[in-house]
Protein backbone atom coordinates (compact mmCIF):
# COMPACT_ATOMS: atom_id res chain seq x y z
CA UNK A 1 0.00 0.00 0.00
CA UNK A 2 1.49 3.34 -1.03
CA UNK A 3 0.59 5.99 1.49
CA UNK A 4 2.84 8.98 0.79
CA UNK A 5 2.59 11.19 -2.31
CA UNK A 6 5.99 12.05 -3.78
CA UNK A 7 6.40 15.41 -5.51
CA UNK A 8 9.23 16.48 -7.76
CA UNK A 9 11.22 19.59 -6.84
CA UNK A 10 8.81 21.63 -9.03
CA UNK A 11 5.81 20.69 -6.87
CA UNK A 12 4.26 18.32 -9.41
CA UNK A 13 3.87 14.58 -8.76
CA UNK A 14 7.09 12.80 -9.65
CA UNK A 15 5.05 10.61 -11.96
CA UNK A 16 1.42 10.10 -12.94
CA UNK A 17 1.97 6.76 -14.69
CA UNK A 18 1.50 5.32 -12.11
CA UNK A 19 0.96 8.05 -9.54
CA UNK A 20 4.17 8.55 -7.57
CA UNK A 21 3.38 7.28 -4.12
CA UNK A 22 5.61 5.31 -1.77
CA UNK A 23 5.18 3.42 1.46
CA UNK A 24 5.58 5.25 4.76
CA UNK A 25 8.83 3.33 5.36
CA UNK A 26 10.37 4.58 2.09
CA UNK A 27 9.22 8.12 2.88
CA UNK A 28 10.79 8.08 6.35
CA UNK A 29 13.99 6.64 4.89
CA UNK A 30 14.14 9.53 2.35
CA UNK A 31 13.52 12.03 5.15
CA UNK A 32 16.28 10.45 7.27
CA UNK A 33 18.69 10.63 4.29
CA UNK A 34 17.66 14.29 3.77
CA UNK A 35 16.57 13.67 0.18
CA UNK A 36 13.20 15.37 0.65
CA UNK A 37 11.17 17.76 2.74
CA UNK A 38 7.79 17.05 4.28
CA UNK A 39 4.88 19.21 3.15
CA UNK A 40 2.06 17.50 5.03
CA UNK A 41 1.72 14.90 7.79
CA UNK A 42 -1.05 12.47 8.67
CA UNK A 43 -2.70 13.85 11.82
CA UNK A 44 -3.16 10.59 13.66
CA UNK A 45 -0.41 8.30 12.37
CA UNK A 46 2.80 7.86 14.33
CA UNK A 47 5.27 4.99 13.99
CA UNK A 48 7.81 4.05 16.66
CA UNK A 49 11.21 2.47 16.78
CA UNK A 50 12.89 1.43 20.04
CA UNK A 51 14.53 4.84 20.30
CA UNK A 52 12.31 7.31 18.42
CA UNK A 53 8.84 8.19 17.19
CA UNK A 54 8.07 9.51 13.72
CA UNK A 55 4.93 11.18 12.47
CA UNK A 56 4.08 9.65 9.07
CA UNK A 57 4.17 12.15 6.19
CA UNK A 58 1.30 12.39 3.70
CA UNK A 59 3.25 14.40 1.10
CA UNK A 60 6.99 14.73 0.54
CA UNK A 61 8.84 16.87 -2.00
CA UNK A 62 12.17 15.72 -3.36
CA UNK A 63 15.04 18.20 -3.08
CA UNK A 64 16.51 17.23 -6.46
CA UNK A 65 14.60 17.68 -9.71
CA UNK A 66 14.04 14.51 -11.74
CA UNK A 67 13.52 14.95 -15.48
CA UNK A 68 10.53 13.31 -17.06
CA UNK A 69 10.90 11.19 -20.15
CA UNK A 70 9.17 12.53 -23.27
CA UNK A 71 7.67 9.10 -24.03
CA UNK A 72 6.25 6.70 -21.44
CA UNK A 73 7.37 3.10 -21.32
CA UNK A 74 5.14 0.53 -22.95
CA UNK A 75 2.96 -1.34 -20.45
CA UNK A 76 -0.49 -2.88 -20.35
CA UNK A 77 -1.79 -0.12 -18.07
CA UNK A 78 -0.34 2.67 -20.22
CA UNK A 79 -1.84 1.08 -23.35
CA UNK A 80 -5.25 0.96 -21.65
CA UNK A 81 -4.90 4.63 -20.71
CA UNK A 82 -3.88 5.57 -24.28
CA UNK A 83 -7.01 3.81 -25.57
CA UNK A 84 -9.14 5.27 -22.71
CA UNK A 85 -10.08 1.79 -21.44
CA UNK A 86 -12.08 1.16 -24.62
CA UNK A 87 -12.01 -1.87 -26.89
CA UNK A 88 -10.59 -0.67 -30.20
CA UNK A 89 -12.85 -3.08 -32.12
CA UNK A 90 -16.30 -2.63 -30.53
CA UNK A 91 -15.62 0.78 -28.84
CA UNK A 92 -17.11 -0.33 -25.52
CA UNK A 93 -15.44 1.08 -22.42
CA UNK A 94 -14.65 -1.56 -19.79
CA UNK A 95 -12.67 -2.01 -16.59
CA UNK A 96 -8.93 -2.71 -16.59
CA UNK A 97 -9.56 -6.32 -15.52
CA UNK A 98 -11.88 -7.04 -18.43
CA UNK A 99 -9.52 -5.74 -21.14
CA UNK A 100 -6.66 -7.45 -22.94
CA UNK A 101 -3.99 -6.37 -25.37
CA UNK A 102 -4.29 -7.40 -29.01
CA UNK A 103 -1.55 -7.53 -31.64
CA UNK A 104 -2.89 -5.79 -34.77
CA UNK A 105 -0.38 -7.80 -36.81
CA UNK A 106 -0.46 -11.11 -34.88
CA UNK A 107 2.78 -12.51 -33.51
CA UNK A 108 2.28 -15.58 -35.70
CA UNK A 109 2.59 -13.22 -38.70
CA UNK A 110 5.70 -11.48 -37.35
CA UNK A 111 3.99 -8.80 -35.25
CA UNK A 112 5.89 -7.37 -32.31
CA UNK A 113 4.79 -6.13 -28.91
CA UNK A 114 5.26 -2.38 -29.36
CA UNK A 115 3.19 0.79 -29.10
CA UNK A 116 2.68 0.68 -32.88
CA UNK A 117 1.23 -2.85 -33.00
CA UNK A 118 -0.82 -3.20 -29.79
CA UNK A 119 -4.35 -2.01 -29.06
CA UNK A 120 -6.74 -2.52 -26.18
CA UNK A 121 -9.42 -5.13 -26.84
CA UNK A 122 -12.18 -6.74 -24.84
CA UNK A 123 -11.83 -10.48 -24.33
CA UNK A 124 -14.66 -11.30 -26.75
CA UNK A 125 -13.21 -9.23 -29.61
CA UNK A 126 -9.70 -10.53 -28.97
CA UNK A 127 -10.89 -14.15 -29.13
CA UNK A 128 -13.02 -13.46 -32.22
CA UNK A 129 -10.06 -11.89 -34.05
CA UNK A 130 -7.68 -14.68 -33.09
CA UNK A 131 -4.51 -14.65 -35.19
CA UNK A 132 -6.18 -13.16 -38.28
CA UNK A 133 -5.27 -9.84 -39.88
CA UNK A 134 -8.86 -8.55 -39.81
CA UNK A 135 -10.81 -6.82 -38.42
CA UNK A 136 -8.69 -3.69 -38.11
CA UNK A 137 -9.00 -1.52 -34.98
CA UNK A 138 -11.06 1.66 -35.22
CA UNK A 139 -8.03 3.71 -34.13
CA UNK A 140 -4.53 3.06 -35.43
CA UNK A 141 -2.08 2.32 -32.58
CA UNK A 142 0.56 4.99 -31.91
CA UNK A 143 3.23 5.93 -29.39
CA UNK A 144 1.79 8.65 -27.12
CA UNK A 145 3.81 11.39 -25.48
CA UNK A 146 4.15 11.39 -21.70
CA UNK A 147 2.04 14.54 -21.38
CA UNK A 148 -0.74 13.19 -23.61
CA UNK A 149 -0.93 10.04 -21.49
CA UNK A 150 -0.97 12.11 -18.28
CA UNK A 151 -3.90 14.18 -19.58
CA UNK A 152 -5.80 11.00 -20.41
CA UNK A 153 -4.90 9.49 -17.01
CA UNK A 154 -6.33 12.53 -15.23
CA UNK A 155 -9.75 11.72 -16.73
CA UNK A 156 -9.93 8.62 -14.53
CA UNK A 157 -10.11 8.24 -10.76
CA UNK A 158 -7.00 8.31 -8.55
CA UNK A 159 -6.75 6.56 -5.20
CA UNK A 160 -6.41 9.46 -2.76
CA UNK A 161 -4.97 8.47 0.63
CA UNK A 162 -5.04 11.95 2.21
CA UNK A 163 -7.17 15.05 1.50
CA UNK A 164 -4.06 17.20 0.99
CA UNK A 165 -3.23 15.21 -2.18
CA UNK A 166 -6.08 16.88 -4.08
CA UNK A 167 -4.26 20.19 -4.53
CA UNK A 168 -1.31 18.43 -6.25
CA UNK A 169 -3.14 16.00 -8.52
Amino acid sequence: MSDVLVLNADGQPLNYLPLSAVTWREAIQNIWLEKCTVLEYYDDWVVSSPSAQFQVPAIIMMKDFFRRHSHPRFSKLNCHIRDTYSCQYCNIQQSHKELTLDHVLPRSHGGRTTWLNIVTACKACNVAKGNRLTPLPTTQPYRPSYYELVEKRKQFEFTIRHDSWHQFI
